[in-house]
C-alpha cells in the first residue's frame, strides 16, 4: 500500500501589509519529509511517497500566485503517484489568500478529487487553524494539537498517522463531525498552560477512549484574520457519526462556556505602564509584533520606549532586545555606516528610531547594536527568537539581565523557564491583543467577542 505525504503550513494576518511570497516558504522533500512526518517501523508494510511540506514563518496574506503555484504542483506530483491507498496531510489551517475563501478546503478538495473516494486522506493540524466544513467533508482524519505553546507537533503527526494506518490496515473507516463555536480570542488568551484551557485540553484524551470516537479537538481559531470561516470548532474524528457529533457538542459547550474566563497567561498591560513599574529581572513580550502570530516583526516602539527612559546612556541596567527586522540597517552597518534608522522597515509602521551605536558585531544575518545597556538584535529576514539556542548563536546570554524583551505573545517553555517575572506588553501591530479595536468586516456575526451581547450557544 502507498501512502503519499505532504501538506502547506503558515498563518496569515489579515492586518499585515506584506504579503507572503514563495521565498518566505521553505520547502521540505524526500527524507526530510518522511523524517518531519515521524515514518517509523509502524509504517511497516506501507510505502510512504513523500511529494513535499512548505511552511513559512506566520506572516500577512499569501499572494494568490503563490498559493495556485503550490497547488498546482502538489496536485501534478500527486496524479504523477498514483495509484494511492492514503495521504497524510501536515497542515495548519491559517492560510488566508486574497480572493480565495476558503485555501485549505480548496487544496484538500483537489486532493481527493485526484486519490479518489477509496484513499484514506488522515492530517494533522494547527488548534490555530480554521477548519470549515469543505475541509472535512474531503478529508477521513483530523488530528489537532493539544498544546499552546505547541510541544506536541510530533505527537499530534503520529496520531493522524495512526489512525490512517488503523483504516489501511482493515479497520472501520473514520469520518470527521464538525461543531462550530461563534468565538474569536488570541493563543494567549487560550494557553494550555492555565485554566481553562488547561483543564479543557487534558480532556480531550479522554473523549478519544469512548466508544465510536478517535480523536476529539479543540480548535481555537485564528483571531487576526478577518474572514468568514474565522471561527473555534469542535472536530472530532470518529466511526459512529451520532456518538461523533454529541462528544463535538460536548467539547463546543464546555468551550463556550468558560468564555469570560479566557485571559491572558500573564500580566498584561500597555507598554508605559509595565516598563513603569518594572520590579526586578523580567521578560516582556512585545505581543502586536510577533512574528510567530503572522505580524512584521519591525517595529521599534519598545527599543523607542527604552531609550526615552535613558536605557541607552551608559546606564548599569542591562537589556536584551531581539529582534527587529531591519534589512536595511544591517546592510548600512555591515557597510561600516555610524548610524542608521530602524522601525517599520517592511511596513509594519511604528516609530522610527535613529541610533549610533557604540559596538556592532555581526553573525550570518544579524546585526547585534550595542546601544549603553541595551543590546539590539537587528535581523535581515523576519524571524521570532524562542529559545535559549537562538540567543547563544548570538554570543548573548539572557541570565542576569534586567530586561529581555522578545516579540512574542505567550512564551516559549525554553523562555517561561528563565527565573524572571514575565509581562504582555499590549503594543500594537498586525496581530494587536486589542481584539475590540480589529477592524471586523467579514466574520461571522455573532462572534464573542466582537459582539459580546448575543449568546447563540446558551
Amino acid at each position: 500500500m502507498r501512502v503519499a505525504i505532504g501538506g502547506l503550513h503558515t498563518e496569515c494576518s489579515t492586518y499585515s501589509p506584506l504579503l507572503q511570497v514563495a521565498s518566505d516558504f521553505a520547502r521540505s522533500e524526500g527524507s526530510a519529509l518522511l523524517d518531519l512526518a515521524g515514518v517509523d517501523h509502524e509504517w511497516r508494510g506501507i510505502e510512504p511517497v513523500p511529494i513535499f511540506h512548505d511552511r513559512s514563518i506566520p506572516g500577512g496574506p499569501v499572494s494568490p500566485e503563490v498559493f495556485t503555484a503550490q497547488c498546482d504542483e502538489f496536485c501534478d506530483r500527486l496524479a504523477d503517484a498514483l495509484p494511492l491507498d492514503g495521504v497524510l496531510l501536515i497542515m495548519h489551517g491559517a492560510y488566508f489568500v486574497p480572493g480565495i475563501d476558503d485555501p485549505e478546503g480548496e487544496f484538500v478538495e483537489r486532493i481527493r478529487m485526484i486519490v479518489g473516494t477509496h484513499a484514506i486522506i488522515s492530517s494533522a493540524w494547527d488548534l490555530h487553524g480554521q477548519i470549515s466544513e469543505r475541509i472535512v467533508n474531503a478529508i477521513d482524519a483530523f488530528a489537532a494539537f493539544r498544546t499552546a505553546p505547541h510541544v506536541d507537533q510530533r505527537e499530534t503527526k503520529a496520531r493522524a498517522a495512526r489512525m490512517l494506518l488503523d483504516a489501511l490496515h482493515g479497520g472501520p473507516r473514520p469520518l470527521v463531525v464538525r461543531v462550530p463555536i461563534p468565538l474569536l480570542v488570541s493563543g494567549e488568551m487560550s494557553s494550555t498552560y492555565v485554566e481553562p484551557c488547561r483543564s479543557l485540553y487534558a480532556a480531550l484524551p479522554e473523549y478519544d477512549q469512548k466508544q465510536g470516537i478517535c480523536d476529539a479537538n479543540l480548535m481555537i481559531g485564528y483571531v487576526w484574520a478577518d474572514s468568514p470561516r474565522a471561527t473555534a470548532a469542535a472536530v472530532v474524528t470518529c466511526t459512529d457519526p451520532d456518538a461523533g457529533r454529541a462528544v463535538a457538542r460536548d467539547i463546543a459547550h464546555a468551550y463556550w462556556s468558560v468564555r469570560e474566563a479566557l485571559l491572558p497567561d500573564m500580566i498584561s498591560a500597555p507598554l508605559d505602564r509595565l516598563l513603569d513599574e518594572l520590579d526586578g529581572p523580567t521578560i516582556l513580550a512585545d505581543s502586536g509584533d510577533n512574528p510567530t502570530a503572522g505580524a512584521v516583526g519591525d517595529r521599534a516602539d519598545v527599543l523607542e520606549a527604552l531609550l526615552r527612559r535613558g536605557w541607552g546612556s551608559g546606564t548599569v541596567r542591562k537589556a536584551i532586545l531581539a529582534g527587529i527586522a531591519a534589512p536595511r540597517a544591517v546592510a548600512a552597518l555591515r557597510l561600516g555606516a555610524s548610524k542608521v534608522t530602524i522601525g517599520g522597515e517592511l511596513g509594519g509602521g511604528g516609530p522610527q528610531v535613529t541610533i549610533r551605536p557604540e559596538t556592532v558585531r555581526f553573525s550570518k544575518t544579524e546585526a547585534i547594536a550595542t546601544l549603553g545597556g541595551i543590546d539590539v538584535v537587528l535581523t535581515e529576514r523576519r524571524r521570532p527568537f524562542h529559545y535559549l539556542a537562538d540567543f547563544a548563536s548570538l554570543g548573548l546570554d539572557p541570565h542576569g539581565i534586567h530586561l529581555l524583551v522578545v516579540k512574542s505573545g505567550y512564551l516559549s517553555p525554553d523562555l517561561r523557564n528563565l527565573q524572571m517575572a514575565q509581562v504582555m506588553a499590549l503594543t500594537d501591530g498586525a496581530v494587536s491583543q486589542d481584539l475590540a479595536m480589529l477592524e471586523n468586516l467579514h466574520r461571522h456575526r455573532p462572534t464573542w467577542p466582537f459582539q459580546q451581547n448575543d449568546s447563540p450557544m446558551v
